[in-house]
């Protein structure tokens, strides 16, 4: 259960009366340790070799399928994507074979870099009968003859520097082998800075709703600054674009991908409707964004439920500091610019900028004063990884793992887990109430079904046959619970599995 409110301050600032606050040079430090948690990795498939595809200029020996996502449609066939624009289907033995060609589709497309191309997709929890599903993609402006449907406040189209996309699909044959069908775009938002740092990249349906609940086939959109963070040129750094309702920045948004010629409701930025049971739908203010359900995020790029009781996270990638495992309640604020983790960003202290994090009060730490943002329920600093992946409420057949949060570090490739219970018990309305963070141990079999402990760093170098500058993990989750880590350097897929 949450606090209830003690003392609400609507603009607060950290410089209390009587309360000195210091820059803070190692937030968390205590290190994270494995306590005797051991999982077995296990092979899956690898995706074709795409390094062929990357713009010239890329480093083409690195990456050979940047596969970040495996998920299931509702009619139990599994699906993998590769960034470069490739979405592929997994056969009974998991042999790739590919469904859809977002590059011939989507020519535009930008693949410059690691948050680039296709990034994501999504089925609709009726895609067996309707062919529904959803895809997000980031577009060059280079010729492209689009006007973005939202521009961040204070820019114009000249500003513009990527087009970032969600695309509704629908297959003629839901249950065909390869997509043929139409499409319809969402929503086209413009990019302003220089790189197409956090990109739109996780679109996601709540899979503990179904029919006659009040949000079943809303599409939960994940919430981005949209690089104005670290995204290079004159506009990063711009901390007015955030803090603020009257845009999209920063906010996970939940829409009805219907169009409201559809579904007779009030129409979106895009060619979608508002739900009217989002928080600021109706709150009477003309300048809020009804598809805000919650904001104040730098770049929550994944979402997950907890498939149990409905409770939902998002991982927010931190800047320089602290990455966060966040419980999601609709209308909350969740800080960026101002917090990252349970401190103040520098760039509201003299002389200072956002690489840098500064203790807040005690009076805010322990929760006697509300400073009107919600804070994670989990954190762990630069010292330990630099940007957290997705994690899942563990459901799988690996018995150390059950009542566990699997989630890990993409650059690292370490793999961490905290107590589903603790996680819960830290949503408090107290900032400096956190659930310990673990870490997972992985190993192989080896000759002879000797255990071998290695990191996921090691079994990623293992594969390319050299070594690699980054683990780029990222971690899935099958509708029967089990867990897939996957490398953007390896095009592996790979499973948690039980001994």
């Amino acid at each position: 259960m949450r606090k209830l409110i003690k003392v609400t301050v609507a603009a607060f600032c950290v410089t209390v009366v009587g309360t000195t606050v210091a820059q803070v040079a190692d937030p968390i430090p205590e290190p994270i340790v494995n306590r005797g948690l051991a999982v077995r990795v296990q092979d899956v498939v690898r995706l074709p070799d795409s390094r062929q595809y990357d713009p010239a200029g890329m480093n083409t020996t690195a990456g050979y399928a940047r596969v970040s996502y495996v998920k299931d449609a509702p009619d139990g066939r599994r699906f993998a994507n590769d960034s470069r624009g490739f979405l592929y289907i997994l056969d009974g033995s998991n042999a790739p074979a590919l469904y859809l060609n977002v590059r011939e589709a989507m020519p535009l497309t930008s693949y410059r870099g690691l948050e680039s191309g296709f990034i994501g997709f999504e089925f609709h929890p009726e895609f067996a009968e309707n062919g529904l599903f959803y895809t997000t993609h980031i577009e060059q402006v280079q010729d492209n003859p689009a006007t973005p449907d939202f521009i961040p406040p204070g820019f114009t189209i000249d500003d513009v520097t990527y087009h970032d996309i969600i695309t509704e699909w629908r297959a003629s044959d839901p249950s065909a082998a390869t997509f043929d069908g139409t499409r319809r775009e969402l929503l086209r938002i413009g990019h302003i800075v220089v790189n197409p740092f956090h990109a739109l990249g996780h679109v996601a349906f709540n899979p503990t709703s179904g029919p006659g609940d009040e949000d079943y086939g809303l599409l939960y959109i994940g919430g981005s600054d949209l690089g104005f963070s670290n995204g290079g040129g004159p506009h990063e750094g711009n901390p007015m674009q955030t803090q603020r309702l009257d845009t999209l920045l920063t906010a996970i948004m939940r829409i009805d991908p219907r169009s409201p010629t559809e579904t007779g409701g009030t129409k979106g930025v895009g060619d979608y409707t508002i739900p009217e049971i989002n928080p600021f739908a109706a709150d009477g203010d003309p300048n809020t964004f009804g598809e805000i359900y919650a904001y104040g995020f730098r770049n929550a790029h994944r979402l997950s439920w907890d498939r149990s009781d409905g409770t939902m996270f998002a991982m927010d990638i931190g800047m320089s500091q602290v990455e966060e495992v966040n419980i999601v309640h609709e209308g909350e604020n969740y800080g960026w610019f101002r917090r990252e983790g349970y401190f103040d960003n520098g760039i509201h202290h003299p002389g200072q900028n956002y690489d840098v994090v500064f203790a807040l009060p005690n009076m805010i730490l322990d929760g006697s004063m509300d400073d009107g943002f919600t804070y994670p329920v989990a954190v762990y600093d630069h010292g330990e990884g630099v940007a957290i992946t997705n994690g899942f409420v563990y459901r799988g057949s690996v018995p150390a793992l059950q009542g566990k949060f699997v989630f890990g570090d993409i650059r690292q490739g370490r793999l961490f887990a905290s107590d589903v219970a603790a996680l819960k018990q830290a949503d408090d309305g107290i900032p400096s109430t956190v659930a310990p963070v673990d870490e997972i141990q992985l190993y192989v079999n080896g000759a002879g079904g000797r255990r071998e402990d290695m990191t996921f760093w090691e079994i990623v170098e293992q594969a390319v046959g050299g070594s690699i500058a980054r683990a780029d993990l990222h971690v899935s989750e099958g509708e029967d619970g089990e867990i897939f880590i996957t490398s953007r350097q390896d095009g592996w897929i790979r499973t948690l599995a039980a001994d």
